[in-house]
């Protein structure tokens, strides 16, 4: 069984920084898609940022292209998304998830990820 545990949520202006963590545990982690998606209210769960464990290869959301960035600790079994020049509209719960079975080849399908994070909060003010 795979857990994951987000951390690194918060309140940050706008402009601010954030950087948050995933620690996953149960099972090797080869061959694994990890990635970070995010829920604001009232709307639909979406893609932000996906990375290859294996490989570190990454994709990104239009949306945070160029401000966030996934990276992947192997020795720490921890994922990583650094948000940088955070806006309002970024103020979702930010949910970690994993693709145990290399379902993904886009890394952006939410049903490609069978294994979900608790969430984490974050909220950015103007």
């Amino acid at each position: 069984q795979v857990q994951l545990v987000e951390s690194g949520g918060g309140l940050v202006q706008a402009g601010g920084s954030l950087r948050l963590s995933c620690a996953a545990s149960g099972r090797p982690f080869s061959g694994y898609t990890m990635a970070w998606f995010r829920q604001a209210p009232g709307k639909e769960r979406e893609f932000v940022a996906g990375i290859r464990w294996s490989t570190g290869t990454s994709r990104y959301a239009d949306s945070v292209k160029g401000r966030f960035t996934i990276s992947r600790d192997k020795a720490k079994n921890t994922v990583y998304l650094q948000m940088n020049s955070l806006k309002p509209e970024d103020t979702a719960v930010y949910y970690c998830a994993a693709d145990s079975r290399s379902t993904s080849t886009t890394m952006r399908g939410l049903v490609d990820y069978d294994y979900w994070g608790q969430g984490t909060q974050v909220t950015v003010s103007s």
